[in-house]
């Protein structure tokens, strides 16, 4: 009898061993599937210590020592990262009053430039016409190393489309009204469909995303709700709701989207982040 039990908990023991192997063994794979898809945030910037952030804290007041020269939601700064190795760059867009998109993060202007008010509240060329480097301290503003170095250096939509038409683009559209949404989506359903199919759109608690696709084939984007709430938008509708890529944020401050894709795991943008 207790030969027989010793058997069958042998057995047991070896089935669980062959399980645990096979379940975590990298020899089955193809080469290179499950590689790591490295997402930059704003491209290559200046980091910020992510302790005690607010919603209204301005990031810019609180760099270390700077380690390079580069501004982030610059082309520049996008060049750097895919020369660094990623795989896609996160950029923020705001609608601007004469009908385009311009790359920067904040809602306001006052942190990191040397303009005041809304960002949505000024033209492209009023934008691109302010020091985007103003802000930035290192010493609770006894320096600013990037003052006067930031000029002209916003860029359009449409000036990032045409430099990476070959690259992967996560567009976060710092928006509340669904009309920007719908404005976004006609402006990408302009793209060639090879280009269309590497951009992906996200964006915070509203609609304004949701009513943007960043695919014509059913890939559809959405807020913090369900994905299904996509199906609910009319250009999502138009051109479906599939089982593409989902953006969400993470309910955590400072907001940090996390990009999901069913087939390649989950990525938090707070700096280079990493996908399975």
């Amino acid at each position: 009898m207790w030969r027989r039990a010793w058997r069958t908990g042998l057995i047991l023991i070896l089935a669980l061993a062959v399980f645990a192997f096979f379940n975590n063994t990298n020899l089955l794979r193809a080469p290179g599937a499950g590689r790591p898809v490295l997402l930059a945030h704003r491209g290559l910037h200046q980091t910020f210590p992510a302790d005690g952030l607010k919603a209204d804290t301005c990031t810019a007041a609180r760099i270390p020592p700077p380690e390079h020269g580069f501004l982030e939601n610059t082309l520049p700064a996008m060049a750097a990262a895919f020369a660094a190795g990623a795989d896609i760059v996160e950029l923020d867009v705001h609608p601007t009053t004469d009908g385009h998109f311009a790359v920067l993060h904040d809602w306001t202007l006052d942190c990191r430039t040397d303009g005041k008010g809304l960002t949505r509240a000024r033209t492209l060329a009023e934008l691109k016409a302010l020091d985007i480097g103003y802000g930035y301290t290192a010493d609770g503003g006894k320096s600013y190393p990037f003052r006067g170095k930031g000029v002209g250096l916003v860029p359009s939509l449409d000036e990032v489309l045409a430099a990476f038409a070959d690259k992967r683009l996560l567009i976060d559209i710092k928006s509340n009204e669904p009309a920007d949404g719908e404005q976004l989506a006609r402006r990408l359903e302009q793209l060639p469909p090879a280009q269309l199919a590497r951009i992906v759109v996200y964006g915070g608690d509203s609609r304004a995303a949701c009513c943007a696709t960043s695919r014509s084939d059913g890939r559809g984007t959405c807020p913090r709700p369900a994905a299904a709430a996509c199906c609910s938008c009319p250009s999502i509708s138009r051109l479906g709701c599939g089982g593409g890529p989902v953006a969400l944020w993470s309910a955590s401050p400072p907001p940090a989207p996390r990009c999901l894709w069913p087939d390649r795991g989950l990525a938090d943008s707070r700096g280079a982040s990493m996908m399975r």
